[in-house]
């Protein structure tokens, strides 16, 4: 075959179709008419001499050869991607982009400072952080849409088998109380002090709850002795909760650095009562890694690893 049947941005439109889909909305996403968007798809169809898209339907719903089609499109997209970014490395990291990933807690509270960090030392680098749950953020790394991440939850069996995966650091969640509580005054409390205190929780029905109730339980918490008196919808409303007094909380120590500076919230230690949860990075060994995913690797990451690290600064 002396030519292609293809163009890379017949490939595009086609994503496109496919990633919104309809015609229309994928016109929208790439800025272009929708007769232009039609016309280009059948002249792949035609290049290709294959249907593409069942059009008896509302929705654009690809044939057997259109799905063969897709899988193959969005490898030589990736491929493309990643030759764009081995180019852009030659220029020694004055350019170029990042995509770094988190899930809900770290996204919040740790990544924002570790790419503050980064932009400090490589201002030309342009980055982009996505945060979502731990399950879809994997699947990110291993689609080539995020370079690297960092989690706190478990991944799916079929992604540890394809992503390399690396523990990081430890995230302490620590017992907090309002200031004025008598118990605040105490050096440290025994695990049955914690059955008398109430408590203001994630909504039971929240991802991240069910992994703080896992940390406790395997911690030798008894959790159904606990007493729930509130139940929010984020660890920023649970902090507001406790300052006003409301009741107490397990907290992540990287969530409430800023009130523990700021004295407006109580760490209390508790006799023989650890909790932590893992903090992982990572990284899809099958894709390129650029220069600026290994400079965020190599010299920001250990700064929060560290013994002088913000995750156990308190």
């Amino acid at each position: 075959m002396s030519e292609l049947p293809f163009t890379l941005d017949q490939l595009r439109i086609l994503k496109a179709i496919v990633n919104e889909g309809s015609f229309k909305k994928a016109a929208d996403s790439l800025y272009v008419t929708q007769p232009a968007v039609s016309l280009q798809i059948q002249n792949l169809e035609k290049q290709l001499d294959i249907t593409i898209f069942d059009r008896g339907g509302r929705k654009a719903q690809l044939t057997e050869a259109g799905k063969l089609l897709i899988i193959y499109c969005e490898k030589i997209l990736i491929q493309c991607q990643e030759t764009c970014k081995a180019i852009e490395d030659l220029n020694n990291l004055q350019g170029g982009s990042l995509v770094v990933g988190a899930s809900q807690t770290t996204g919040t509270y740790l990544m924002p400072r570790m790419i503050g960090l980064f932009r400090n030392q490589y201002p030309l680098v342009a980055v982009q952080l996505q945060i979502h749950s731990t399950r879809r953020t994997g699947w990110s790394v291993a689609n080539g849409q995020i370079d690297l991440a960092i989690i706190g939850g478990q991944l799916p069996n079929e992604l540890n088998e394809v992503l390399n995966v690396t523990p990081y650091a430890n995230d302490e969640l620590a017992l907090v109380l309002p200031i004025d509580h008598d118990l605040a005054q105490s050096e440290q409390l025994v695990k049955e002090d914690l059955y008398q205190l109430s408590f203001v929780t994630l909504d039971n029905q929240a991802t991240t709850r069910k992994v703080v109730d896992k940390l406790l339980i395997n911690s030798g918490l008894d959790i159904q002795r606990l007493k729930i008196e509130m139940e929010l919808n984020s660890f920023e409303a649970i902090k507001n909760a406790v300052q006003s007094g409301l009741g107490a909380a397990f907290l992540p120590v990287v969530s409430i650095e800023r009130e523990l500076s700021a004295g407006t919230i109580h760490k209390q230690k508790v006799t023989d009562l650890e909790v932590k949860r893992e903090l992982k990075l990572i990284t899809n060994p099958s894709r390129y890694s650029s220069r600026a995913a290994n400079a965020f690797v190599e010299n920001i990451l250990p700064i929060f690893a560290s013994e002088e690290s913000p995750l156990k600064k308190f």
